[in-house]
């Protein structure tokens, strides 16, 4: 199944903060309450990897509001083989 990596940027702002991490913890869904953060170094988003069939449904397990601003990037990974036979087509 395809894996994705999806960012959620907020506020820096303590209170907007603090606020937007009690959406993701209020939820009850698995995914969301897992998520990891940043805040704590400055970084203000929050992580999640997930194994589902889309971005669709990776943006789907956000709560509505956070929908917009979230990056989903599609995660892949290399072996050598694949990696050397790339580079020897080019």
């Amino acid at each position: 199944m395809p894996r994705f990596l999806i960012e959620v940027p907020h506020s820096a702002e303590p209170k907007a903060c603090m606020r937007e991490v009690q959406v993701f913890l209020s939820t009850g869904s698995h995914f969301l309450t897992n998520a990891d953060w940043g805040c704590m170094d400055g970084v203000h988003c929050a992580w999640l990897i997930l194994d589902v069939p889309s971005k669709e449904d990776a943006r789907m397990v956000l709560p509505p509001v956070f929908r917009t601003q979230a990056r989903i990037i599609g995660l892949n990974q290399f072996n050598l083989g694949q990696i050397e036979a790339m580079i020897s087509e080019q």
